[in-house]
């Protein structure tokens, strides 16, 4: 089938099976297209408790699907490649996490949404990088285990008098945005805004004009007077921000960052997974229940 017949198809079915399509903001353009819900995994997963449609199309990652059926166990939740994963969220399982927290007995775990559901039934509260700091203020510890992001512990340290402890992983795409490389590219456009993700490191967010998570990049894009703005996140977000702003000129932070796990859903495997409703998310009720918790508690400091 023709690109616009998948479209077709897929919206007769989505209709015909009361199903709803959430994408996230690195999803390929196509993918994007085709989104009743798009934004961030914060703005996904409160979308994803708040819906009523029987099935959840989710264009995104294993955890980010994982979190929508954590959230909403009644509905089927399809995610279309079965391979997107998300290697920070493999940098932890819940056995470490088990044996740190053995060793900081006083410690909350402040657990990043980007992590199995079995790391988060290991956690006191789930974060995004849209509330990791207002979450880490917030809860009553003053030793915090921060899992799994390294770069956005660092960061969220910045903003508490707290002792952090945080995990050794870190997003490979935020990793790979190189400080010299941004530094060019303020050079080459002279009076343009730099804004960054979190998950970068602190040589990069020390260069930033704005530290944002990707829905907050959409809301600055959108109300800055600026009209050249250099973007270090991965480049998908990009098709978003040049077609909600046409006013305005978008670059990358240096070469362009690409998730491979965002890039795999195409048309077809959306069609797929709702004609023959896979591949679905399934959690374990008792680590279901125990991740909730986590997640319900994040969705207070939004």
């Amino acid at each position: 089938m023709s690109k616009n017949e998948l479209r077709q198809e897929i919206m007769e079915l989505k209709k015909a099976k009361n199903a709803v399509i959430l994408v996230h903001n690195y999803q390929i353009p196509e993918i994007q297209e085709i989104a009743d819900f798009f934004g961030d995994s914060l703005e996904l997963s409160k979308i994803a408790a708040e819906l009523d449609a029987k099935i959840i199309v989710f264009c995104g990652v294993h955890f980010m699907a994982e979190t929508a059926k954590i959230l909403s166990p009644d509905k089927m939740v399809l995610l279309p490649r079965k391979d997107a994963g998300c290697p920070m969220a493999d940098m932890v399982d819940a056995e470490s996490l088990r044996r740190l927290k053995a060793q900081y007995p006083d410690a909350e775990v402040v657990t990043y949404v980007n992590t199995t559901a079995e790391v988060k039934a290991e956690s006191d509260v789930c974060c995004t990088s849209a509330n990791a700091i207002k979450v880490v203020q917030n809860v009553e510890s003053q030793r915090i285990i921060f899992v799994p992001d390294k770069n956005l512990a660092n960061y969220v340290a910045r903003f508490v008098d707290k002792e952090i402890i945080p995990w050794d992983g870190y997003c490979y795409v935020h990793q790979k945005i190189d400080p010299i490389e941004v530094i060019k590219a303020k050079q080459m456009n002279d009076g343009a805004k730099v804004i960054v993700h979190p998950e970068c490191t602190k040589e990069v967010i020390d260069l930033a004009d704005e530290v944002l998570s990707t829905s907050g990049m959409i809301r600055f894009a959108k109300n800055t007077s600026a009209k050249i703005i250099i973007v270090g996140t991965e480049e998908g977000l990009l098709y978003r921000l040049k077609k909600q702003n046409p006013d305005k000129i978008f670059y990358t932070a240096g070469p362009a960052q690409l998730c491979r796990n965002m890039k795999l859903t195409t048309l077809e495997d959306v069609y797929l997974a709702l004609k023959e409703e896979k591949y679905k998310i399934e959690v374990p009720e008792s680590i279901r229940k125990r991740a909730k918790i986590a997640l319900d508690r994040m969705l207070e400091y939004v």
